[in-house]
């Protein structure tokens, strides 16, 4: 391959405590967090709104912020939570819609009023590093190139970009690379809800897939639909249809990946038009701007959480939130047989069952002044699919920018933990095992 040399001076617009990358819900908790504790912060968002996969994937629903009885993401999430449902919502709910233009009103405003300093359409693209410290970071503006400086750095990109620019190592998918698939998410009209949420089941919008299979309606025999979510104002807000085998970290995939999924979508709407009731005239407003990735990296920690974690509800001394969302690993080909996770998903965690998250999984290993919040902080391929949803993303988040703002006369490594635990539980989170 031909090779170029490219070289040039920028300017270091910003020296800060606390650099961000990426403003989804880890990165606005986190920002927000450090801010509130008197740290300066500059977070680069790629896109031109806050919000992550909800806004511009248009995913339709947050996953449970509660285990039934308690609220588990804290602080951040509560305030994000009562915002945009209002205090007096039951929490208990399993899947609430989201009103993804209200959402992003509510990102901004917290943003804005806590001081962070932020910029949008601006692309993390180069780490500068020694001896395992990130002195500098590369961005990409609208047109021009700048630097940030930084006393310490979050990762909160999903995929584990700065991490790995900063030679953090990293696992993808499953024991073969393979990752489960991308949805193009979707917003719906016209549809009859008081027909269609008479058919209740498991999966109702999966009972005619064998029937529309027959009738050659799908180009792909893609056996997993998980459906059509009831959002204000009668719309519908779809999470319909998986692009197999793309590597959201891999441009040509992505390409290749997008494409596809916008050619098939009105495979699905044919199928709900003509199979499921209360469908029958329910057409495609628009799609997500890019699609929706369940999985791409995860960065190796100091402490890896485990499905064996899952499974005995664990406790950790460091810990700095709980969860209990169920693991959720969608098939990675069209037709593949059901995974254990997959049978048990349904069945739930357990009324009032959570797991703990170490801080040690939001320290990648071989660096000194780097946390990762969010989808890629340190799991297992199996543990990633409870830990990636937004809720969770709101807990790693508010620890990792706390822990940053305690880190400005040191580093994340040498930060009392029990403080920490301390001022999180102060702040709303969720740590009954932690005395006050």
């Amino acid at each position: 391959m031909k090779e170029i040399r490219f070289e040039r001076r920028i300017p270091v617009r910003k020296q800060v405590d606390v650099f961000i990358a990426g403003g989804g819900p880890a990165g606005i908790a986190a920002a927000v967090t450090a801010s509130r504790m008197g740290a300066s912060v500059f977070l680069a968002e790629k896109s031109q709104c806050f919000g992550g996969a909800a806004a511009l994937s248009a995913v339709p629903a947050f996953m449970r912020f509660s285990d039934g009885v308690n609220f588990l993401p804290g602080g951040i999430g509560r305030e994000v939570f009562d915002a945009l449902y209002g205090s007096s919502t039951d929490f208990r709910v399993i899947e609430l819609p989201i009103d993804i233009e209200k959402l992003k009103r509510i990102y901004d405003d917290m943003m804005v009023s806590s001081g962070s300093d932020f910029l949008f359409d601006t692309r993390l693209v180069g780490v500068e590093t020694a001896n395992g410290a990130i002195s500098s970071v590369i961005l990409q503006g609208h047109e021009e190139l700048f630097a940030v400086e930084a006393h310490t750095y979050i990762d909160s990109t999903g995929d584990g970009t700065l991490a790995v620019m900063a030679g953090a190592a990293a696992e993808k998918g499953d024991i073969s690379g393979r990752m489960m698939p991308a949805t193009l998410c979707s917003l719906w009209s016209d549809i009859d809800w008081k027909k269609a949420l008479v058919i209740v089941g498991e999966d109702p919008d999966n009972r005619k897939l064998e029937e529309a299979f027959k009738d050659n309606v799908f180009s792909v025999r893609d056996t997993s639909l998980p459906g059509m979510w009831h959002l204000p104002s009668d719309m519908g807000g779809g999470n319909i249809g998986h692009v197999f085998s793309v590597d959201g970290t891999d441009e040509k995939d992505i390409t290749k990946g997008i494409i596809d999924a916008r050619k098939r979508l009105p495979e699905y709407e044919y199928y709900y038009n003509h199979y499921l009731e209360g469908y029958e005239k329910a057409k495609i407003v628009s799609t997500g701007s890019q699609l929706g990735f369940r999985e791409t990296r995860r960065i190796i920690g100091e402490y890896v959480l485990s499905a064996e974690d899952y499974e005995k509800r664990a406790s950790f001394d460091d810990e700095i939130g709980r969860y209990c969302y169920p693991i959720d690993l969608h098939p990675v080909s069209p037709g593949a047989a059901k995974t254990k996770y997959e049978e048990n998903y349904l069945k739930g965690y357990g009324l009032g069952n959570s797991y703990g998250i170490p801080y040690r999984c939001l320290l990648p290993k071989g660096t000194s002044n780097l946390l990762v919040a969010g989808r890629c902080i340190s799991t297992s391929r199996e543990m990633n699919g409870s830990t990636r949803v937004m809720p969770c993303c709101f807990i790693t988040g508010m620890a990792a920018g706390a822990a940053a703002a305690l880190s400005r006369e040191s580093s994340p490594r040498e930060i009392s933990v029990r403080t920490l635990q301390g001022k999180l539980k102060q702040m709303g989170a969720y740590l009954p095992g932690v005395k006050d």
